[in-house]
């Protein structure tokens, strides 16, 4: 028993600190308790340690094994809970088996005038359910706040009988209903606002607002600024129903949503709908495959629901682009004797469903994995995607950075086995360099360091296993140039960026680039490598520039840190200084100090100069109120 504790606790301790639902199986499987978490890791190690209560001893004893399901939210978590508990009903759980716990939001939209209402159970009746979104007081607080921002009646008139009986309550006076008992009220405009009310409720409300915004801005033009205010308010009052429930896509679905990631393993995630509710997830771990992401899929979903057996539902919902999505609809639907649909969701409910298995399969990759596998199996693909003849265990990179053509500086860094080696750091002035040059810049640094492993420098050995170097083709083919001319072969790779400035290839000294996206962890690793790379040449860059600085205005009299920090903020750099009149000097430094700095870079100006520079000034600040 004891072993099965520490197996158990040594399983939870690698789960993340995320929420989600935690299901408790016993010898035979049978879930015998579902839980939610604000943090599954915390929350599910506590059952495998220290003292408990009777009724959580006697289940922690009885726990075999246990699953886990990560959701966006404590919300998220807190309604798939309740889901799980009903299809489930586990002995351990008594306080929400029963239905009442968390009822639906029902609207007969068959109905002249229909209303939002509470139903303990979504029934095949005709009309809409939605949810659920949490307990009773939840769902009626969700109501009233979309009666509200709609202005639908709350009261208990009951259309279309008692319209013009009677005067408008006070709900009509205060703003807060349009007045739908009026003798002149519109029984489709009530329909219009029932069916956004519809929309809002099934999770569609930036359709809406942007439909609603467009009818504005027709209103506003065509001079209607009576409804284009109208149509505003309603805008904003919808914005502000953003807390609404994402587990439940839609009423009465059956779909399965797909999720795909790479790491030190790959991971193929499927959440189950069921009747609206997540119901199961199932997970499927094996080595990372050389497909691209859209080939994996395309052949898991394949394996999954045909060779696998799985059955499959009317929807399935996939994370990227499959080349051959129809063929593969219409050979599922065939071997399944129903219509199938494979889909790719690009925005709204479906998309969060997506994403939601985007996020469980990533999860369950580093609960199932260690760092250092993750690690090490990174850099496996990385030597495979670049055929790499040894394991890259030492990576070297180089990065240029220049203020103009000033302080152009090199800086190199190493990563060992995935991690910063920061002792072996090393940085380079750039020489004899008369103008701004990226490529001479790159050849200079990179033969210097090589040079002086050639040389037998302790300090620059061993040789790294890649180099990288931040910049395109040649940039790569100027540092590979250098390496041949030294007789040195060191695979070497550019790091290219995107339009963001964010890394997105690799690229050889042929042009041949290398994508690194579809493969999260290698995209993370090398985008560490160029961030830290080019941080560490700025750095050094500006403790150059700074000394240089602070060395040339240090021996003047009268300036000090202070005054020193103002000239650098006022005018940027030395020359800046240098090139500065004494007039400007003067806005930024009191007249004696001013002078000192003046007179040091001005040496070759006679003193009488000066005078009559500073003379020139004084006598035309004499004369500003003459002419004011």
């Amino acid at each position: 028993m004891e072993d099965i504790r520490k197996t158990l606790l040594e399983k939870a301790n690698r789960l993340p600190l995320l929420p989600g639902v935690y299901i408790m199986l016993d010898e035979s499987g049978t879930v015998i308790y579902v839980g939610k978490a604000k943090k599954l890791k915390n929350r599910v190690s506590s059952y495998f340690h220290g003292e408990h209560l009777p009724k959580v001893a006697a289940m922690a004893e009885k726990v075999a094994d246990f699953q886990v399901i990560v959701a966006a939210s404590e919300f998220e978590a807190l309604v798939l809970e309740n889901s799980l508990i009903k299809r489930h009903r586990p002995h351990y759980n008594i306080l929400l088996k029963d239905d009442k716990g968390y009822p639906f939001i029902r609207m007969d939209r068959q109905a002249d005038y229909p209303r939002m209402e509470l139903s303990a159970r979504a029934e095949k009746d005709g009309a809409s359910y939605f949810g659920p979104f949490g307990g009773r007081s939840r769902s009626r607080e969700i109501i009233d706040s979309i009666t509200k921002a709609l202005l639908l009646p709350d009261c208990s008139r009951v259309f279309p009988r008692d319209i013009g009986r009677d005067r408008p309550c006070l709900n009509y006076h205060m703003g807060r209903c349009a007045g739908w008992c009026l003798a002149d009220s519109s029984a489709a405009d009530y329909r219009v606002r029932c069916d956004q009310a519809a929309m809002i409720l099934d999770g569609k409300s930036d359709d809406l607002v942007s439909a609603l915004r467009q009818e504005m801005e027709s209103a506003a033009e065509a001079l209607r600024f009576e409804r284009a205010a109208e149509l505003r308010d309603r805008i904003r009052a919808i914005e502000g129903l953003q807390n609404r429930q994402r587990v439940v896509a839609t009423v009465f679905t059956d779909t399965d949503a797909v999720g795909f990631r790479r790491g030190a393993k790959c991971c193929f995630a499927v959440l189950h709908f069921v009747g609206g509710d997540l119901v199961a997830k199932d997970i499927e771990m094996l080595e990372e495959p050389l497909e691209d992401d859209a080939e994996a899929v395309a052949a898991l979903v394949r394996q999954y629901y045909l060779a696998g057996g799985a059955s499959p539902p009317k929807t399935i919902l996939l994370p990227c682009e499959l080349e051959d999505r129809e063929e593969l609809e219409q050979l599922i639907g065939e071997s399944s004797g129903k219509r199938v649909s494979l889909e790719v969701p690009k925005r709204g409910e479906r998309l969060r469903l997506v994403e939601s298995a985007q996020l469980n399969a990533q999860e369950e990759i580093l609960r199932r994995t260690t760092l250092e596998q993750r690690r090490s199996k990174t850099l496996e693909w990385l030597q495979k995607a670049l055929d790499l003849e040894t394991f890259p265990h030492r990576i070297e990179a180089f990065d240029i950075s220049n203020l103009g053509n000033m302080g152009i500086v090199a800086a190199m860094t190493v990563f060992q086995d995935g991690k910063p080696l920061k002792r072996d750091y090393r940085k380079f002035r750039i020489r004899d360099l008369e103008a701004q040059d990226d490529y001479a810049s790159m050849y200079q640094a990179v033969t210097r360091r090589f040079q002086r492993y050639l040389d037998g420098d302790e300090k620059f050995s061993p040789l790294p296993d890649l180099l990288l170097i931040d910049g395109g083709e040649v940039h790569t083919s100027t540092a590979q140039r250098a390496l041949e001319e030294l007789g040195l072969s060191v695979p070497c790779c550019g790091m290219v960026k995107d339009d963001r400035h964010r890394t997105r290839a690799l690229i050889t000294a042929e042009g041949h680039e290398i994508g690194i996206s579809g493969n999260q962890a290698v995209f993370s690793l090398i985008g560490n490598i160029q961030e830290e790379t080019h941080n560490s040449a700025i750095t050094y860059q500006r403790s150059l520039r700074n000394q240089s600085f602070a060395s040339e205005l240090d021996g003047i009299d009268g300036i000090g840190p202070k005054r020193r920090n103002e000239l650098l903020k006022r005018f940027r750099s030395l020359r800046g200084i240098q090139s500065a009149s004494l007039a400007e000097l003067e806005d930024a430094l009191p007249r004696n100090a001013a002078e000192q700095v003046f007179r040091h870079f001005h040496k070759e100006q006679d003193h009488s100069a000066l005078q009559q520079m500073s003379g020139q000034a004084s006598a035309g600040q004499e004369e500003e109120p003459c002419e004011s």
